[in-house]
């Protein structure tokens, strides 16, 4: 499994108005240029996100987009899976029905067992934890204690 630009910029897109808070309106301009995404990327991207009901789109001159959901309750995998559909590695896993053999084969198993460890390591990832350190957006500040 190899993450989408659009995987790789719906998550920067949610950290981002993670960052910001649930219901601040954040231009497009502004998510654009801050988490380096094409505008018209984000466009598509930003449908995606909203009809998971993840994000809410205000369209017009002070339009943008804001966060509906708390960040502590949105896990990375289902942003991930928002937009590459369900993680499974191996066809065999995700249709087994392809695979005559997938229900005896010792290699459907191994591919099983890395999709669940994957899903359950990305499930565990809240956008509240990935807002608060430094992330893949170099516009945060990096607070330091000490």
């Amino acid at each position: 499994m190899r993450l989408t630009r659009a995987g790789e910029y719906a998550v920067r897109c949610m950290i981002y108005l993670s960052h910001k808070g649930v219901g601040v309106l954040v231009s497009k301009q502004e998510i654009a240029e801050r988490a380096d995404i094409p505008t018209h990327f984000l466009a598509k991207i930003a449908q995606d996100l909203a009809r998971a009901h993840l994000i809410e789109i205000r369209q017009g001159p002070k339009g943008g987009y804001s966060l509906l959901k708390d960040p502590a309750e949105v896990s990375l995998l289902e942003v991930v899976e928002v937009m590459i559909g369900e993680i499974y590695l191996n066809d065999c896993v995700g249709r087994p029905e392809t695979c005559p053999a997938s229900k005896r084969c010792a290699v459907h198993k191994v591919w099983e067992d890395a999709r669940d460890q994957l899903r359950e390591t990305l499930a565990g990832v809240s956008f509240a934890q990935l807002s608060e350190k430094e992330s893949c957006i170099p516009v945060f500040p990096v607070h330091k204690k000490g």
